[in-house]
């Protein structure tokens, strides 16, 4: 039996064919990436001392606390580049439920901040981050540079993602 070379690691190889192979690898890397890193906050979390939390109200309550700033929900769901507000707005709510974040208004428009519980489960998680996390990664020897670029890529390339999904809803 001969062997052939496996080509690139992909979850769908009919989404491998064409022009771009890699494209569809980069998509397999994204969605297992995503998938880990969503099952890590919620697991850092609950290391942290909050172990109800879905990933997104995880990252709902970090994303309030950030530069310790009220922030509104269009803040909130323009950052993290969620469009369903909904389930943003249901984060907010049982973030507020547990504690975890007060609800204010500036004007009109409803305000979200980390309460001071809040703000202590964001530490809490920072230091379980700082033990298991960044130590391992850090001995991987990756440089802290290309850390960086790779995430400017994904930045970009999420906005190829965005312009592609608005047109494909106008399809």
């Amino acid at each position: 039996m001969k062997n052939r070379p496996l080509g690139p690691v992909v979850s769908s190889s009919h989404l491998a064919h064409g022009p771009l192979p890699e494209l569809s690898e980069l998509e397999f890397g994204m969605t297992i990436a995503s998938n880990a890193f969503q099952r890590w906050t919620v697991r850092a979390m609950a290391a942290a001392g909050q172990p109800d939390l879905s990933s997104l109200e995880v990252q709902v309550l970090h994303s309030v606390h950030h530069r310790e700033r009220a922030k509104t929900l269009a803040d909130i769901c323009l950052v993290l580049n969620m469009e369903d507000t909904y389930t943003v707005n249901y984060a907010i709510k049982k973030l507020a439920r547990a504690g975890l974040v007060v609800v204010g208004k500036q004007g009109k428009e409803k305000t979200v901040a980390a309460s001071e519980k809040g703000a202590q489960a964001c530490e809490r998680y920072r230091e379980v981050r700082e033990q298991l996390l960044l130590q391992t990664v850090s001995e991987l020897g990756i440089d802290p540079e290309q850390i960086s670029r790779l995430s400017g890529l994904l930045r970009l390339m999420s906005g190829h993602y965005d312009q592609a999904a608005r047109a494909a809803a106008a399809v």
